[in-house]
């Protein structure tokens, strides 16, 4: 994993540093100045213009300009105040103007198609929310101190960085409470398979689906066997489209109406539930999803219109799911975060999720282009893989199919619920990058835990 600071922790970093600052910005000056070396490949006859500010980010960049100039690379360099609208011709152009306490807009000059090196973010992106002005350079790489910053991973800030480069300076981070996930985490929490076990061993129960949405059921039930589930029994109130599920996926008929009771006497031999996909927003169906969300003994999965179901009462979702003494994983997208908590993520989008999970008492999975989960402690995953793939209909159902899976193999539900994500994401690269469904995600999967398992 990767550690994750805001702009104020990386204040208090520094604060508490214990070498000399100059030692600290020659570390940072050399890292800098070997990507650009690498970025160049090589020195000789290379021009580099290097925009430097006033704070320490500037002081990174006229180290990497000294120690270039070191090595017979021709240099230029220009202070923020002093810096013309336009620069003469360069192999490359290192952006040190700002770093992440930056506040306002910035006007970067034209740099004539050079390609940029960041310093720590690229000027004028915000540290904490990856937003940024009009004019902000985009970078072909950014070199990261100590720690990333949130403003690299969330939108636009995550593409004007480009390639991310996090370089040990010899700061201590010592507490950090979010970390970006990577595939070897993901590796070394997957449980091996065991020769002796049964299907009932990692059995997952859904219910899911309605007359106007059966693919939900059926693709939160492919993604639960696809992801190891060894049983997968599943319920749409009121219909039968077993012809729509997968073959293996067993189907158990539940009434229409006042469901929630016969459910609930359903779950002696499962270990996990998957819950809402598709269910519908009727009055009768909520009640009975929310019945069923508190009374389940077992760890939960509660997307989509389960998430309605719950924001859908007089008590509120957070009072509901406080009864709860399993562990409960939430997978909202934003229109369903405002449902929950009445008002949208807004730009902090990991703040977002702490909050949602501390006052539901729950683990949170916010959906987005960069995925956050966050535990009722403050704890954060952040999970940057897949892409604009699965911006289409179903992959979410597919996505709780894979936690809940996870789930019944007994993985703790913080992790199980960021290796979702991550497995998700990295199965939707696998797929077209035209025309890719939701039905085409399941199938995926496998190749990622072959993948992650280090099988051919």
């Amino acid at each position: 994993m990767l550690p994750i600071v805001t702009p104020a922790e990386m204040r208090a970093i520094d604060a508490a540093a214990t070498d000399d600052v100059q030692v600290l910005i020659e570390r940072a000056g050399s890292a800098v100045a070997r990507a650009a070396i690498r970025m160049m490949g090589g020195t000789y006859g290379r021009v580099v213009n290097v925009v430097v500010g006033t704070g320490n980010n500037g002081n990174d960049g006229r180290v990497a300009a000294r120690l270039l100039a070191d090595r017979g690379v021709k240099v230029r360099v220009y202070p923020v105040a002093l810096c013309p609208a336009e620069l003469p011709h360069a192999d490359l152009l290192i952006d040190a103007a700002f770093g992440t306490g930056f506040h306002g807009v910035w006007r970067a000059p034209d740099v004539g198609g050079a390609p940029v090196l960041a310093v720590d973010i690229p000027s004028g992106v915000d540290g904490l929310t990856g937003a940024a002005g009009p004019s902000v350079l985009a970078a072909e790489r950014t070199v990261s101190f100590v720690a990333l910053k949130p403003g690299l991973l969330f939108s636009p800030g995550s593409e004007l960085a480009g390639e991310l480069e996090m370089v040990d300076i010899g700061l201590d981070v010592g507490e950090v409470h979010a970390h970006l996930l990577q595939a070897a985490d993901v590796s070394g929490w997957l449980p091996p398979r065991s020769r002796v076990s049964h299907k009932w061993k990692t059995a997952v129960r859904i219910i899911a689906g309605s007359r106007t949405m059966p693919g939900a059921a059926a693709l939160a039930a492919a993604g639960a066997q696809r992801t190891g589930a060894g049983m997968v029994q599943w319920s749409t109130p009121g219909a039968d489209h077993a012809d729509r599920m997968p073959l293996e996926a067993v189907h158990r008929p539940l009434p229409a109406s006042a469901w929630a009771a016969e459910a609930l006497r359903s779950f002696d031999r499962f270990h996990a539930v998957v819950l809402g996909p598709g269910l519908g927003r009727v009055d009768d169906t909520a009640a009975s999803t929310r019945e069923v969300a508190i009374h389940t003994p077992l760890p939960i999965v509660i997307d989509g219109d389960g998430l309605f179901a719950l924001a859908w009462n007089a008590q509120g979702a957070a009072a509901l799911l406080r009864q709860r003494e399993a562990p409960t994983v939430l997978t909202p997208h934003d229109g369903e975060y405002q449902l929950l908590t009445g008002t949208l993520p807004g730009p902090d989008r990991i703040a977002a999720a702490r909050k949602l999970a501390e006052s539901t008492d729950t683990v949170v999975l916010l959906k987005g282009a960069t995925t956050v989960v966050a535990d009722p402690a403050g704890e954060v995953l952040v999970v940057r893989a897949g892409d604009e793939r699965l911006a289409t209909a179903g992959t979410g159902d597919v996505l709780a199919g894979i936690i809940g899976a996870l789930l019944a193999m007994h993985i703790d539900p913080f992790e199980a619920a960021a290796m979702g994500a991550w497995i998700h994401g990295s199965a939707a690269m696998h797929g077209p990058a035209v025309g890719f469904v939701a039905s085409d995600l399941p199938d995926l999967v496998p190749l990622v835990l072959s993948s992650l398992r280090g099988e051919p």
